[in-house]
């Protein structure tokens, strides 16, 4: 049995490669972010981690993707695919599920460096691991959030059939700000033409679907 099988795991859509994080990858994505993710008026996050990236240069960064990865366990579980375009990192896409084996519900946060935005890169990374729930794990409801505020996240939610389910409160910067819930059930995911196509899930699997 393989001591670390996520590392096996691949999706590919027609332009993106996602892979589990890796330290390599990792220092990457910390250069991705250090370039700039948001305008400094801005705050999609609810943890506001890039407000320290200048001062720690990206040290608790690393260590919470090294968190998340040590708190893997069967059915309990957070993937954090690296997103690479032509063999670049370009941002992260997460996944994740408690008690997946009866709940049979993901949710989903992500994010890209600016320079990368607006060429439809946020959809597509998020269609990869909605198929790869849906299709491949066997999900039925996939969840995600995002600031009322935050328009291309939320159009990009729309566009592939969530609906808002209630909102919740928080303050990243000291500031109260409206976070709303978006839910997508399986028969309503508006899918496009084509599949990801998925490697390495069979080395995995029955520590994601337990």
């Amino acid at each position: 049995m393989d001591a670390w099988p996520l590392r096996h795991l691949v999706l590919r859509t027609p332009r993106l490669e996602l892979r589990p994080d890796d330290d390599e990858g990792l220092f990457e994505l910390v250069r991705v972010a250090q370039a700039g993710v948001h305008g400094p008026d801005e705050m999609p996050f609810a943890v506001p981690w890039t407000d320290v990236l200048a001062d720690d240069g990206g040290f608790g960064m690393v260590q919470h993707f090294w968190g998340v990865r040590a708190r893997f366990a069967a059915g309990d579980w957070a993937i954090c695919f690296l997103v690479r375009h032509e063999g670049r990192v370009v941002g992260v896409q997460e996944v994740n599920a408690q008690n997946f084996g009866v709940l049979r519900e993901v949710n989903t946060g992500s994010w890209l460096g600016q320079e990368f935005q607006g060429n439809g890169f946020g959809t597509e990374m998020r269609v990869a691991v909605l198929q790869f729930a849906f299709d491949h794990l066997g999900a039925s409801i996939a969840r995600s959030a995002a600031w009322q505020g935050n328009r291309s996240s939320n159009r990009v939610s729309a566009k592939l059939g969530y609906v808002h389910d209630g909102t919740m409160a928080a303050a990243p910067r000291g500031e109260r700000l409206e976070h709303v819930r978006l839910r997508l059930d399986e028969a309503n995911f508006v899918r496009p033409e084509w599949k990801v196509a998925v490697e390495g899930l069979a080395e995995c699997v029955h520590l994601i679907t337990r």
